[in-house]
């Protein structure tokens, strides 16, 4: 199995991005092609990888930064690391490519470089929330700010597909986020999307708030990537002040730091509940090809985290069932 992992992605790159490769590669065995600047790669390569892991330079002379206007970088810099590796990855000489780069210009070098599935209009991310049941299914989670109802019935049927062929989930319900339970809640889209879910052949329960979402309600949410974004930042912040807080007070006494350390267990299982360590990276479900996205802040150790999430994708043969079941699906949700 060969993962291509995009080395020029990270806020701090490219120290996580080396780091994983060479841990990634010892751990698993399997070959990490890393992609970007070789002059800057290789010396620090070498001083990391003495014992000659399996980690394979490819050089990509241009970077693509946050700041970068997604679409038209994608083209002015065509020689970009996310370019290139994903070029890699339709010529077929890695199985999933890995980039902690802008979500954006993972989207769009998806779409000029590997293409979409058959049938699909807008490829989505998609993430697993944690509820009070298990998980949800949330996207579009930032791939898309600007959404149609109809991009928004696809996101369902993807959704619906990934909860089922790969978390087991029979027959997932399916939600779409509101401000409110009933049919005629939500913004225009919100309303305009609901006769369409509702008409789909999908276990549709309706609009969802958060409570419901957190509450394991549902196993499938939808929503437009702008909303899903924040959606998923502030929760990640919800979760961290929750942590902070919560040591700040119980470090302020000596009984209380007794007290913190018999919770330690529980304060690393809620502080896991959102982190991007142990997410490590969403799928962009609807690309012809198996790319994961992970956070701008991704350390060695979420990066990690994304390459074993690639792994898990190519193991469960994502990309395969996926176009299958998406194709029937959607054929279906046409008809």
């Amino acid at each position: 199995m060969r993962i291509i992992l995009d080395a020029m992605g990270s806020d701090r790159h490219p120290e996580p991005e080396l780091h994983a490769a060479v841990e990634a590669a010892r751990q698993f065995g399997d070959e990490i092609i890393l992609v970007g600047k070789e002059e800057v790669l290789r010396p620090r390569l070498e001083a990391l990888n003495p014992d000659g892991a399996p980690v394979r330079l490819v050089h990509a002379p241009e970077v693509l930064e946050m700041t970068d206007k997604p679409a038209r970088s994608a083209r002015a810099k065509a020689r970009n690391s996310m370019a290139v590796g994903m070029e890699l990855l339709k010529a077929g000489e890695g199985d999933a490519f890995v980039t902690a780069g802008n979500t954006g210009g993972a989207m769009a070098n998806a779409l000029f470089r590997l293409g979409r599935i058959r049938g699909v209009k807008r490829p989505a991310l998609a993430t697993r929330f944690p509820t009070r049941k298990g998980y949800c299914v949330v996207l579009d989670i930032g791939a898309n700010a600007e959404c149609k109802p109809e991009y928004l019935l696809q996101f369902a049927v993807m959704g619906s597909v990934y909860a089922e062929h790969l978390l087991g989930v029979p027959n997932p319900r399916v939600g779409l986020l509101s401000n409110g339970e009933e049919a005629g809640k939500g913004n225009d889209l919100v309303k305009a999307t609901y006769p369409l879910l509702e008409a789909s052949g999908l276990n549709f329960i309706g609009n969802v708030e958060g409570k419901e979402l957190f509450g394991g309600e549902a196993d499938v949410v939808v929503t437009d990537g702008f909303t899903g974004n924040v959606l998923l930042k502030g929760s990640e912040a919800v979760v961290r002040l929750l942590v902070d807080v919560l040591k700040e007070h119980l470090m302020a006494s000596p009984r209380t730091k007794l007290g913190a350390l018999l919770a330690k267990p529980a304060f690393e299982a809620l502080k896991g509940l959102l982190d991007p360590e142990e997410i490590g990276a969403a799928p962009l479900l609807g690309i012809n090809g198996l790319v994961f996205v992970g956070h701008g802040r991704s350390d060695a150790r979420a990066l990690l985290s994304a390459i074993r999430a690639a792994r898990q994708g190519v193991e469960n043969d994502l990309l395969t069932r996926l176009g299958t079941a998406i194709a029937a699906r959607l054929t279906a949700a046409e008809e």
